[in-house]
């Protein structure tokens, strides 16, 4: 006997509405399911600094936590942008994490004359912690207080190092000579490290650069520190004035440790990885080791650390037009 029409539209509208719902449950069941497999952090900047670090420490809790492997990737190059763009253009499935700092997103637009990526592909998942950079000199240049860095930089040309052309280093040496009578070289290498050592050695006169870097060598007497950028005196060296107590508020500058994604993500995903991190760095280890690279934490998820990004890119693209500097 045959099925009657409307006997068979209503079969086929249930289970075409079965199917629906089967589609929608397994989504949502995928999602609630994150991480199924192993999760790729990529690390945008050379192994060994706060970045680097902080992002094996939140990949071990994770691991322990999540119970799938996170392993980290370094993938330097082009002040950020190589390691960015390779998120950027994953697949938007939590699978492929961005572990870096704000300057990628908030100083490379105004210094390229063309990006791999539109930050607008990426969004935050949670801005971990902040700090602020070290100002420090080379005692051969005989310069002992922020007033003598203003005397010799009005006679002659300071050289500064910095992490490379884009870095924070940079920005904060340009804003030093827009800001003040100091006339600023900037002489960029491949890294905090390596910057580090330029000031040790002589081979520059100072460098605006990360505190844990630069603060062996003042403790040892080899490197004059004279400030911190950061509103906060740093807890490694409370002893240092900020560059807003010298009357120098223009000066002020700090780095976001943040984590990114691409802007598909699905906010299941994105929330599962934002607990977790959060989670993570609230560990007493995780403290313990933010303390030790002179971070503060911050803890910013969603619309508040969109805006914060958005913010300081506003911030620092009046800067570059203002110094003219460049990527080259």
């Amino acid at each position: 006997m045959k099925t009657s029409n409307p006997t068979r539209r209503t079969t086929l509208a249930a289970l075409a509405l079965s199917a629906a719902l089967g589609a929608v449950l397994g989504t949502a069941q995928a999602q609630d399911a994150y991480p199924a497999k192993p999760v790729k952090f990529i690390n945008n900047f050379p192994p060994g600094g706060p970045s680097d670090i902080l992002a094996r420490s939140v990949a071990a809790a994770l691991q322990e936590t999540l119970k799938q492997p996170f392993v980290v990737e370094n993938k330097a190059g082009a002040a950020g942008n190589i390691g960015a763009d390779q998120v950027a253009k994953s697949p938007a499935d939590g699978y492929t994490v961005l572990f870096g700092i704000d300057t990628t997103f908030t100083i490379n637009p105004h210094l390229y004359p063309a990006m791999p990526f539109k930050p607008t592909d990426l969004k935050p998942v949670v801005i971990m912690a902040s700090s602020g950079l070290l100002l420090g000199v080379n005692p051969g240049t005989g310069i002992k207080s922020f007033g003598d860095l203003l005397s010799q930089g009005r006679a002659r040309s300071l050289n500064f190092s910095s992490a490379g052309n884009g870095s924070p280093g940079h920005l904060a040496a340009a804003m030093l000579g827009n800001s003040t009578p100091v006339k600023t070289t900037h002489i960029p290498y491949r890294g905090n490290t390596p910057a580090v050592t330029a000031v040790l050695s002589g081979e520059v006169d100072g460098g605006i650069l990360a505190t844990p870097g630069m603060l062996p060598h003042v403790q040892s007497r080899k490197i004059t520190a004279l400030a911190v950028t950061s509103a906060r005196r740093s807890r490694l060296a409370p002893q240092l004035p900020t560059v807003a107590e010298l009357g120098l508020k223009s000066l002020e500058q700090e780095v976001l440790y943040l984590v990114m994604v691409p802007a598909a993500t699905p906010d299941a995903v994105v929330r599962t990885l934002a607990k977790g991190i959060t989670e993570a760095l609230q560990r007493p280890d995780a403290k313990e080791r933010l303390v030790k690279l002179d971070l503060f934490y911050e803890g910013q998820t969603g619309a508040a650390a969109a805006q914060r990004l958005t913010d300081l890119s506003a911030r620092y693209g009046q800067v570059v037009r203002a110094t003219g500097i460049t990527s080259n």
